[in-house]
């Protein structure tokens, strides 16, 4: 599965790597580290992609912050050259199977639902940093389900190989030795529709949602799980 992360078919399916919604997800990754008080010198973001979230996030932390992108993607990297800066830097590398100093923080932003064994990937980023910070889509709903082309077409398009609900992606972290400080669900595909049926479910569940979160979250889907975690 790592190989389409290689040769150039994630891209292909995906070319703007993401880019479009980096702006969204660093204001998310803000949120969570100013209610938590955290004054981070150091981040680092393992699957950066192309580093639009990093260079967001620059923009909005002081100058002093240094920032660090990993992929294993050479085709991800390249497109993150032209982000560069001295104290924003990117590397064709795998930080798991590297000896690096740990960085205040370490982002995981919609990741770990890529790599086959994603406990032994979560237990090997554990001395990375002293916080991490985890984005995870929670495609085990049951519209989803029930509809399966969902889940077929993110297996397909976007390489996810693994599908998780709120409760097994903290049971996940927690068994590869975490201790959750906070979490919170994020409504991208509520907030920022971008078909025809994420825009005719974006009322309804922001109506329940208002009503019965979890519920909400299980039944009809469309949001992920941000999670600030120390191990």
């Amino acid at each position: 599965m790592q190989t389409i992360y290689l040769d150039g078919t994630y891209l292909e399916h995906n070319p703007s790597y993401g880019v479009e919604d980096s702006p969204w997800k660093a204001q998310q990754i803000l949120s969570i580290i100013r209610k938590n008080k955290l004054n981070p010198g150091s981040i680092c973001e393992i699957g950066c992609g192309a580093g639009e979230i990093l260079r967001q996030l620059q923009l909005s932390l002081p100058e002093h912050v240094r920032f660090q992108g990993y992929d294993i993607s050479p085709q991800a990297i390249q497109l993150s050259q032209q982000r560069q800066n001295q104290n924003l830097s990117f590397a064709c590398e795998d930080i798991t199977k590297t000896e690096i100093d740990p960085f205040d923080i370490l982002l995981c932003i919609d990741v770990f639902e890529h790599v086959e064994d994603y406990l032994n990937f979560l237990r090997q980023l554990r001395p990375k940093s002293k916080y991490k910070i985890f984005h995870i889509p929670l495609d085990m709903s049951a519209q989803f389900v029930l509809r399966a082309e969902p889940i077929l077409w993110m297996r397909e398009n976007v390489g996810h190989i693994h599908y998780f609900m709120k409760d097994t992606a903290l049971w996940a972290l927690k068994d590869a030795g975490y201790k959750i400080l906070d979490y919170c669900y994020t409504a991208e595909h509520v907030d920022r529709p971008k078909s025809f049926k994420a825009r005719s479910l974006s009322l309804p569940r922001k109506i329940l949602y208002a009503i019965a979160p979890d519920v909400t979250v299980r039944l009809l889907g469309g949001y992920s799980l941000l999670v600030l975690a120390e191990s």
